[in-house]
């Protein structure tokens, strides 16, 4: 599976590799639970795909917690 943008296009929108692939799949399964699309047009059809296109566009970011 190729998705377009890749991840690792994506690693200076977060402090790693790890938080860019948990962002994207937990914000996958948003959509998937017919959460609103962020984008007008989207290149892929692919919910993955759909949620790193967000990522890539600024229009999905994080906050990050402390554990202690």
């Amino acid at each position: 599976m190729i998705t377009e943008p890749s991840a690792e296009q994506l690693i200076g929108k977060a402090d790693s590799l790890y938080t860019v692939i948990i962002l994207g799949s937990k914000r996958a399964r948003h959509l998937n639970q017919n959460g609103p699309e962020l984008l007008e047009k989207y290149r892929s059809k692919k919910l993955v795909s759909k949620s790193l296109e967000e990522i890539e566009k600024d229009k999905l970011t994080y906050e990050k917690r402390s554990s202690y």
